[in-house]
């Protein structure tokens, strides 16, 4: 399978910088897939899992927060607010955030403050997710 190289870059560090065969993310819009010769294009990212497939079929998995993804015909660059592996995710930490996020959903003090909690809760999610599948 042909490939495209991928960099993913956080506020804190490079997560990411190889030659890769898929991408998968979530976007604003649903989940996107992009493969050697996609067309160009720009996209903002919500909340999810990213599933990177390397040569010789080996699939790594992360989690990616807000963000967006350019494709050009030279590659894909991703900038997320937080990107982490599995074993960079602390699990309980993750089930504390999870469990302060509903709380916050149930009784919210704003309109702001439901959007916020969601997002919250989404991440958390995501993070618990990640960690339990990989580990």
């Amino acid at each position: 399978m042909n490939s495209f190289h991928l960099s993913v870059i956080t506020p804190e560090r490079e997560f990411f910088n190889d030659e890769v065969e898929i991408l998968t993310v979530e976007t604003i819009d649903g989940q996107l897939c992009v493969l050697a010769g996609h067309e160009p294009m720009v996209t903002a990212l919500g909340v999810g899992v990213m599933k990177i497939k390397l040569h010789g079929g080996k699939t790594l998995e992360a989690t990616h927060s807000e963000g967006f993804l350019e494709v050009t015909k030279r590659g894909a660059m991703l900038l997320s607010q937080a990107c982490e592996w599995p074993d960079e995710i602390d699990i309980h930490r993750a089930e504390e955030a999870y469990e302060r996020a509903r709380a916050r959903v149930r009784s919210p003090k704003s309109t702001d403050d439901v959007v916020r909690s969601k997002i919250a809760l989404v991440r958390a999610m995501t993070r618990i997710k990640v960690k339990k599948t990989v580990n």
